[in-house]
């Protein structure tokens, strides 16, 4: 029996220590002289000359190649702590195919990469990675600057830094010498970043985990010491901070990931070419912006397993579709229920699969809803106020209600920005002397934006006229522009995960319906989306009571109909602190709620699943914090929807026989209607189409 040379083992090999030996050097392998080799290792001998090898004559038997076998299971070493047999998941099965799918993945790669230097994404311009890299660099410049004015501070902070890298690496050291050891730091606990086990077993991947740890920390800890700066500056930093903090992460670099790592030596790297493939269909479908998949966008169609809700379309103009919905009780309350969603996404979030359909829910419990479905605007509706989306949206929808119910008033629900076109019109009406609705719901609603979050660093006076060139050229902001503002928000959630699983491990986005609705992104009028964000996010005037709308000056504090305002705490888009300062403006009778979880898992949190809780208290009142609020509300497990129900039945009048959709107004067509249908992106099968044309 001949040995051949055992092979060369790579840097993850080399760090294993013997509890981790799994991964360690494999042994030699043994081949068998009178064996013939597989088909795979024979290769046909080529004809003599220019210096070749000489191919034998016919009555020659070609000559037998050792063959390559791998030792039997009780051959093969086992672990000398678990007796298991060691498995090597970091070397290159087929080295020749490996080097030509990684040449493919260059070639692919070079062609993509010039192709998206041409995109917008590269130039700068609003909420552009090139525009908010350059941020990014101008904010840190400032931060290095304070600093750079204190020798001192910078010198022990640096000492503080570099003796944490001294610590990483001598724990390193010693846990592959096969001591088990407390690391240095550790991922906060919902950190879904280093779940795979070699982040932690591995002393290799656990090094380069832990010196990232210790480094974005000791950065989070440098800008909370830095006093100096004024509070929008802090605030930009800490966002751009933790963009960069996030990019930098060893699980985005494929040599320092173990999961990409296996899979690519797995595959021969059959995962990075699928995985370039998918990152030009993504570059070829996306809007002004490069938009990564976040699911799989052909498992859903709306209307066909998204928004089936039974109803008809009764009212329709320029602006919206109105869906009144198909009672599902004998009887319903009197007193209707008009539901406003934002104009930025579509309304189906509130009524996605049966399950966690909110509208649904609400129907069953014997109300007659109605919603508002906006357009998805072109430039033909670029002259489209601010002002047109209250009167000609909110009031000719509500108007449309009253003829359709014979009812004089209506219960009213706005979310999230469509909440804030509510609060405008209420503070409108009231200005104006007149109640066409009894009660108002606010669901992650803001009203005052001066603690509105991370989306002020987008607003300042530079970059709304930046936008405002852009939306005053085309008339209407692309909806992939304020897609990539909320993904930025949160990018360890919205967006490394899926450049790992998509482009890395070249996997397809698993189907989920929420993800789906979060990528039909829509476009925004011009005029309106320009007044929205300077008039609200950048001079804050309805708070002020300064907004002027229709020759009518608004003031929030003129509104007295009881409101029930819900935040959710872990709100990144319309912050639990800014819905709470907000709900202090209305003079009548406030049920501010409290629920757990974020913008949209917070709101659609059905009761057959207790997933989150909620709190419930007080109004809101004088200089109170929400935190000095939570203190004294009742915490409750489980959703607030059936709390909300008995708050809204208060104000919903006596039962009454169920209305038939359309009874008066006539039927336009079927839920979920035409205007919600509407995309402008292409989808990225159009692409082979286009090339083959």
């Amino acid at each position: 029996m001949a040995k051949t040379a055992p092979p060369k083992a790579d840097a993850a090999t080399l760090t294993a220590s013997k509890p981790h030996a799994e991964i360690s050097t494999p042994p030699p392998r043994h081949a068998d002289a009178g064996s013939p080799a597989p088909k795979s290792e024979q290769k046909p001998a080529r004809a003599a000359g220019n210096g070749e090898t000489p191919r034998p004559a016919p009555s020659q038997p070609a000559p037998k190649v050792p063959s390559k076998e791998v030792p039997s299971k009780e051959a093969q070493p086992k672990d000398a702590q678990t007796g298991q047999a060691l498995s090597y998941p970091y070397l290159v099965n087929d080295p020749d195919k490996f080097a030509r799918n990684f040449l493919r993945v260059i070639e692919e790669g070079t062609r993509a990469w010039s192709d998206m230097v041409e995109r917008a994404d590269a130039k700068p311009g609003p909420y552009s990675p090139a525009n908010e890299t350059a941020n990014a660099a101008e904010i840190m410049m400032k931060l290095a600057q304070t600093w750079m004015s204190d020798p001192s501070r910078v010198a022990d902070s640096q000492a503080k830094l570099y003796a944490s890298w001294a610590n990483v690496w001598n724990n390193a050291i010693r846990r592959s010498m096969g001591e088990n050891i407390p690391p240095v730091a550790e991922p906060s606990p919902g950190d879904n970043r280093f779940k795979d086990p070699d982040w932690t077993q591995n002393p290799y991947f656990d090094f380069w985990k832990q010196f990232y740890l210790v480094t974005s920390n000791w950065a989070e800890e440098v800008l909370s010491d830095t006093k100096e700066l004024d509070e929008r500056t802090r605030q930009r930093a800490h966002f751009y901070l933790r963009l960069v903090t996030s990019a930098m992460s060893p699980a985005n670099i494929p040599a320092l990931n173990p999961e990409v790592l296996r899979e690519t030596f797995k595959t021969n790297a059959e995962n990075l070419v699928q995985g370039m493939a998918q990152f030009a269909e993504d570059m070829e479908r996306s809007g002004d912006l490069f938009q990564i998949r976040q699911t799989d966008i052909e498992a859903f169609r709306v209307g066909e397993n998204l928004a089936l809700t039974p109803g008809k379309v009764v009212f329709q103009n320029d602006l919206l579709q109105l869906i009144q919905y198909t009672p599902t009780t004998e009887k319903v309350h009197k007193t209707p229920l008009l539901v406003v969603p934002p104009w930025i996404n579509k309304y189906y979030i509130l009524d996605l699969t049966p399950p966690k359909s909110f509208l649904r829910y609400v129907v069953d419990q014997g109300f007659t809803v109605f919603v508002v479905s906006w357009v998805n605007p072109d430039e033909r509706l670029s002259h489209k106020t601010f002002e047109d989306y209250m009167l000609e949206g909110v009031l000719a929808a509500n108007e449309a209600v009253k003829t359709e119910t014979g009812s004089e008033t209506t219960n009213i629900l706005g979310y999230c920005v469509g909440g804030t076109l509510v609060a405008t019109t209420l503070s409108y009406l009231a200005a104006k002397g007149e109640s066409p609705f009894t009660s108002a719901t606010f669901l992650t609603t803001q009203v005052d934006f001066e603690k509105a979050g991370d989306l002020l660093v987008f607003i300042d006076d530079e970059q709304l006229d930046e936008l405002q060139e852009i939306m005053r050229e085309r008339g209407y902001l692309d909806g992939s522009r304020m897609a990539n503002v909320f993904n930025m928000m949160r990018p360890k959630d919205l967006i490394w995960p899926y450049v790992i699983n998509n482009y890395m491990l070249g996997k397809k986005p698993l189907p989920f319906d929420l993800l789906y609705w979060n990528q039909d992104s829509t476009r925004m009028t011009a005029a309106n989306h320009a007044f929205y964000l300077r008039e609200f996010y950048n001079d804050n005037r309805l708070a002020n009571a300064e907004m002027t709308l229709a020759g009518v000056q608004l003031d929030p504090r003129k509104v007295k109909l009881p409101i029930y305002e819900l935040a959710t705490r872990e709100d990144h888009i319309a912050p639990a602190v800014s819905v709470f300062r907000g709900a202090k403006l209305f003079s009548g009778p406030v049920e501010f709620v409290l629920a757990g979880s974020g913008h949209i898992a917070g709101v659609v949190n059905p009761p057959d699943k207790v997933k989150y809780q909620h709190w419930i208290g007080h109004k809101p009142k004088g200089k109170e914090t929400l935190d000095d609020w939570i203190k004294s509300a009742k915490e409750t497990p489980g959703s607030w929807w059936p709390h909300w129900i008995s708050w809204l039945g208060g104000f919903s009048g006596e039962m009454v026989p169920a209305r038939t959709p359309g009874a008066k107004l006539g039927v336009i067509e079927d839920a979920p209607g035409s205007y919600v249908r509407v995309r402008h992106t292409r989808p990225a099968r159009q692409r082979d189409q286009n090339a083959a044309e």
